[in-house]
């Protein structure tokens, strides 16, 4: 076991360590996993590099969060980074851009692709299947779990573990884009497809998106036939701010439409470029990062659990990395706070 003893919140953190913090497996209550994955990136690669990115940066916060002071004190413990899915991805992103480039010169798959697209879907599968039992393990301990990726693909597996923990569950979306397309290029798993693929899990009964700007047209048709998807689009969020309505109206509204136990899943897309501009796919517009930290804080005000959440499409920069780090620590303390409410 972890001792703080001789521990000081306002000296130097520890390298290596999430947030310089000094707690193991054993001693935290928050396992924070990395995924260094993103074989079905249809843009700017980098994302899998960003949960390093996002560890380094992380010692240079400070500890004292004006909602959580004493959140720390929870034990947040991020395991090494999993080396073998790193070197997975590197091996198969560059056989998954053959496939993405052959489509888009507008040609068809012949046997080969065919067969190779087959493979990255099983291996993709593969890594649900680790995060999955991963996640379970810390679950069954009775730990609570967050995730940094990668691409939006990756937490998958994660969500699966949830579900077999929860029988009902909603999700908190935020991002440019809605990721509702269905084997996006192709891939099952694509990191487009994600929440389409969450649609599956009949536990999440309520998907709650932020910020979309950047959809197609049969994702816009899915949301508007589906009663389990609820959609706030950057344009008309923007509209009401400009119409004079707080933002703090607004998110009660959001938060509103959610079940008790809520999912949250951040694509730092869904920011503001300025914030995060080496991420996979930027789109011009979205949120401030106080006005997702208002939202999630809203979230906790409305006695609503945090019983998860992801941190993902970090870019590879030192940047990006150190507004993902803020985001995961205010995620972190929020849901420490959600669960003594």
């Amino acid at each position: 076991m972890t001792t703080l003893e001789n521990y000081d919140p306002s000296g130097v953190g520890v390298t290596g360590r999430l947030f310089g913090l000094p707690f193991d497996y054993d001693s935290a209550n928050l396992i924070i996993l990395g995924v260094p994955w993103e074989v079905t990136v249809s843009y700017s690669a980098g994302t899998a590099r960003g949960v390093e990115a996002t560890l380094n940066a992380s010692t240079q916060l400070d500890l004292f969060d004006f909602d959580n002071p004493d959140g720390w004190k929870q034990g947040i413990f991020m395991p090494e980074i999993p080396q073998h899915i790193l070197e997975k991805s590197d091996a198969l992103r560059p056989q998954a851009a053959r496939i993405i480039d052959r489509l888009e010169s507008g040609e068809k798959l012949d046997t080969e692709l065919t067969e190779l697209l087959a493979t990255i879907n099983q291996e993709c599968e593969s890594t649900n299947q680790w995060l999955f039992e991963e996640a379970g393990k810390a679950l069954s301990q009775g730990k609570r779990v967050g995730l940094i990726g990668g691409d939006h693909s990756v937490p998958l597996g994660y969500l699966r573990a949830i579900a077999q923990h929860y029988s009902s569950f909603g999700i908190l979306h935020i991002d440019a884009h809605a990721d509702l397309r269905e084997a996006y290029e192709g891939f099952e798993f694509s990191h487009a497809s994600i929440m389409y693929n969450v649609l599956k899990l009949p536990q999440m009964t309520k998907l709650v998106q932020v910020g979309i700007r950047d959809v197609c047209i049969d994702e816009v048709e899915l949301i508007q036939k589906s009663d389990r998807i609820s959609t706030y689009f950057d344009p008309m969020l923007k509209q009401k701010q400009y119409a004079g309505i707080p933002w703090l109206e607004t998110c009660k509204q959001i938060v509103s439409e959610l079940p008790q136990d809520v999912y949250i899943s951040v694509d730092v897309d869904g920011f503001d470029p300025k914030l995060c501009p080496e991420t996979g796919t930027p789109v011009p517009g979205g949120l401030e990062l106080e006005q997702a930290f208002c939202l999630f804080r809203e979230v906790v005000n409305s006695g609503r659990k945090v019983i998860g959440f992801d941190v993902v499409e970090i870019g590879n920069a030192e940047w990006d990395g150190n507004v993902a780090a803020r985001t995961v620590y205010k995620l972190s303390n929020f849901m420490d706070l959600s669960w003594k409410n």
